[in-house]
């Protein structure tokens, strides 16, 4: 349903984080992003959560707090935060104009 913004969600993750030895290809919409990274999670910690909620801030116009009693439900994957982002985001069309601009570029 959100597969374009999950997409566009891994490009911001990998961008964002500077995950240099992970491409968006790799990243499973499914998987963990936070934790020990097993079971083909990230990995992230705290500090990765800020610089992902600014950074989809600056994208979407969608503010996240991480520190929210919500917060670890919505950071819980890709497919999570995609679904939060797409519930939140200041317009429709925006979502389908960043994934078209991803795409582009």
């Amino acid at each position: 349903m959100h597969e374009h913004l999950e997409r566009e969600l891994k490009q911001v993750i990998v961008s964002a984080l500077m995950l240099d030895d992970v491409t968006p290809d790799e990243i499973e919409s499914d998987a963990a992003l936070f934790g020990d990274g097993s079971g083909g999670g990230l990995g992230l910690d705290s500090i990765d959560a800020l610089e992902l909620a600014m950074a989809i801030e600056r994208r979407f116009g969608v503010k996240i707090q991480p520190s929210d009693e919500e917060g670890p439900k919505i950071f819980g994957s890709v497919r999570t935060l995609a679904a939060h982002v797409a519930a939140h985001v200041p317009a429709a069309s925006t979502v389908g104009q960043a994934a078209g601009q991803a795409e582009e570029g």
